[in-house]
């Protein structure tokens, strides 16, 4: 065998598992683009928000906490700021209740973000729990403990054929053809494509696109201190990014895999509803890009090996969640595959298994 693991995809999952798959034995990773994080990885809001998600979701995020806080310089402050106009208090409610919001007054978000249109902005919310993620720093980091430890991690490596081989798998790239006694699928929106290609059961992901579009400061303001700003529902949000700001319409589009970019009319209808909750108008688009967002049917996460092929382990469903649960993520898949007792819950465990499924 060329190594114990191969990890088909470089994104976070992928690489933060390989950090901890070097531990347990010989890692190779393969990537299809020229560099790690190319797709939904590298597109990402970059946002530490640990009550983001359904249950199984947030208690994944709530047992990354430790690793983040353990590693210098990965998170900052940034925060979150909710507001909905007066008809859309049903869901303003329901999301301030479930992620922890407290209740502010209008006159107080506009202290924080001043250019918040008091005509129309009704209802306010803040948390302070939210933090920016160096999502560069994490990479590199994961990246780094992994070839230390001799993992192989190859870029412009497509999977083109995954087979059973003896005890094992043989997988077949552009970078060679490569024998592991296990295969990791870590490969976001073409997991599914993976899995069918090594004649292992599909298990129904979807691959959502989210479109987004950087701003200049409004009205020249400094917004480097402003939160993250979102309606009810994640209608829209707006962030700062290196002293302008990223707004998306936060679609949810289904789509085939692929390289994914943004659209311009529903860019432009996002842009719209972001436009009608402040006083400055967008001018001018910096850039624009889009990333696809890919959930399994209950949109948790998949992490477990699968149900009839033991030897093919799911690390899969990220969706928007990727980086704030790579840790206890790629932590519990080095547990699974290693035979030790997973540091979170059992009932969390099997809610992430893909042995839900059947």
């Amino acid at each position: 065998m060329d190594a114990d693991f191969l990890i088909i995809g470089g994104g976070i999952a992928g690489i933060s598992a390989a950090a901890r798959l070097s531990e347990l034995g010989s890692v190779i990773v393969l990537e299809a683009e020229e560099a790690l994080a190319h797709h939904a990885s590298g597109r990402s809001a970059a946002l530490y928000e640990p009550r983001y998600g359904a249950p199984a979701v947030v208690g994944l995020s709530l047992a990354s906490e430790a690793y983040f806080r353990s590693v210098p310089g990965v998170l900052s402050p940034r925060g979150l700021l909710l507001v909905a106009k007066a008809e859309a208090r049903e869901g303003f409610e329901h999301d301030l209740a479930t992620m922890a919001f407290d209740r502010i007054s209008v006159e107080e978000a506009r202290g924080i973000v001043p250019i918040l249109n008091p005509d129309v902005v009704a209802l306010a919310g803040y948390a302070g729990h939210a933090e920016d993620v160096d999502t560069d720093l994490l990479i590199q980091g994961f990246a780094r403990e992994a070839k230390g430890r001799g993992a192989q991690v190859l870029t412009r490596a497509k999977v083109t054929g995954v087979a059973k081989d003896g005890a094992g798998w043989r997988v077949e790239s552009p970078a060679g053809v490569f024998t592991a006694r296990m295969v990791v699928n870590a490969a976001g929106a073409w997991v599914d494509g993976v899995a069918a290609m090594a004649g292992v059961r599909p298990l129904g992901f979807t691959p959502l696109r989210r479109s987004m579009a950087r701003i200049p400061a409004p009205g020249g303001h400094d917004v480097s201190n402003w939160p993250m700003m979102f309606g009810p529902g994640e209608d829209w949000y707006a962030k700062p990014d290196a002293g302008a700001l990223i707004v998306s319409p936060a679609e949810e589009h289904l789509m085939e895999p692929h390289d994914a970019w943004a659209d311009d009319m529903v860019l432009a209808e996002g842009l719209a509803r972001y436009e009608e909750m402040v006083t400055e108008p967008v001018t001018r688009l910096l850039a624009s890009w889009a990333g696809l967002r890919t959930f399994s049917p209950d949109r948790v996460l998949v992490i477990g090996a699968d149900v009839r092929e033991p030897s093919f382990f799911w690390l899969a469903g990220q969706g928007g969640y990727g980086f704030q649960t790579c840790p206890a993520a790629s932590r519990l898949a080095a547990d699974l595959i290693g035979g030790r007792a997973p540091e979170i819950d059992a009932d969390l465990v099997a809610a992430l298994s893909p042995a839900r499924f059947g």
